[in-house]
């Protein structure tokens, strides 16, 4: 993936976005740190698409019994330190 300078990219915009839609995307540096990247719509609707971790655990199709029962731990002393 190529890095590209802001002012640069606002000269060649429509040359970075060729590019992207031709499925390479782009960096958007400022200031020497990454702010951005230009993806195709395609590809950024691909990624919206794929479902968050938090979203996959309390959507699993788990029953009660399918995980292993948690014992409590024991509280550690001073002593243990």
């Amino acid at each position: 993936m190529k890095e590209i300078q802001l002012k640069d990219a606002k000269a060649t915009l429509s040359a970075v976005v060729d590019d992207a839609l031709s499925g390479n995307p782009a960096v958007i540096t400022r200031h020497g740190e990454r702010t951005a990247v230009i993806i195709s719509y395609d590809e950024y609707q691909k990624l919206k698409q794929v479902p968050s971790f938090g979203w996959l655990l309390t959507n699993a199709p788990l029953e009660d019994d399918d995980l292993p029962v948690r014992k409590p731990g024991r509280l550690l002393r001073d002593d243990d330190i």
